[in-house]
């Protein structure tokens, strides 16, 4: 439980330290001010993080000892070595975060949620968590179906959000990245370059990379996009480009307006 008492420290400190790298070592300069757009992604976070903390964690801790204790789930039935059902846990958590993610853009009803994540018109460690609450709660919903179906054990749960955190802030940065280190990267990881396509205003770039720790998924699955030019990239929604229509108030109320690519 040590690791779930750290756990939001290592998430703020994360945030900190990119923000404070991507000063100095941005991979390229912002089209609007860093602080408006701060003032909106930080205080979701914020609220993201307290409602899913409230609603969730102890549920979640709670149904892993049950499953531990009853022996439900998939994980728990097997015979198999804590450090193997720790790694296996992680994957399989990663790998249905991924088809989550796929989904949000599949799925209208999901898409009207997720694209608040997508409408931010540069992308920094602060985009990591522009997320709408309502995607958080449903995103906590599969989190608490996937732990029992698969008995996935507490240590695994507790890396993989860590891991997760520090993965999404790296990949979401405007940190300025060495090609050769990104492209290593890239073979098993998912790096800023892979990310940014992802966020890219073409709805035929946007539809590709949606690993979140790993990227074998999407080469698995066919979704991995990396012959894109970085400095062509326009991030956002081209639908959304006035910054006077995403404030805080805005995006929490734009999955109830008009739904557009």
């Amino acid at each position: 439980m040590e690791l779930y008492a750290v756990k939001p420290y290592l998430y703020w400190a994360g945030v900190v330290f990119f923000l404070l790298c991507e000063q100095g070592f941005s991979y390229r300069a912002p089209t609007v001010a860093r602080l408006r757009r701060w003032l909106v992604n930080l205080p979701l976070s914020i609220m993201n993080g307290a409602l899913y903390h409230l609603l969730y964690s102890s549920a979640l801790v709670a149904l892993i000892f049950s499953g531990q204790e009853k022996q439900l789930g998939l994980l728990n039935a097997w015979p198999l070595p804590d450090w193997l059902k720790i790694v296996a846990g992680i994957l399989i958590l990663d790998f249905f975060i991924y088809l989550w993610h796929l989904l949000t853009h599949v799925l209208p009803f999901l898409w009207r949620f997720h694209r608040v994540h997508h409408s931010d018109l540069n992308m920094d460690v602060t985009t990591g968590n522009r997320f709408h609450l309502g995607e958080f709660l449903f995103t906590g919903l599969i989190r608490l179906a996937v732990i029992y179906t698969f008995g996935i054990p507490l240590a695994a749960y507790l890396l993989f959000e860590i891991l997760v955190n520090l993965c999404v802030q790296f990949h979401h940065s405007s940190l300025r990245v060495p090609i050769r280190f990104e492209r290593m990267w890239a073979l098993l990881f998912v790096p800023p370059f892979l990310h940014r396509i992802h966020h890219s205003v073409r709805i035929r770039e946007r539809d590709t990379n949606y690993g979140v720790i790993f990227s074998l998924w999407d080469r698995l699955l066919g979704t991995l996009l990396t012959t894109v030019a970085q400095e062509e990239i326009v991030i956002g929604l081209g639908s959304h480009r006035d910054i006077e229509q995403l404030g805080f108030w805005r995006l929490l109320a734009l999955p109830f307006t008009r739904n557009t690519p």
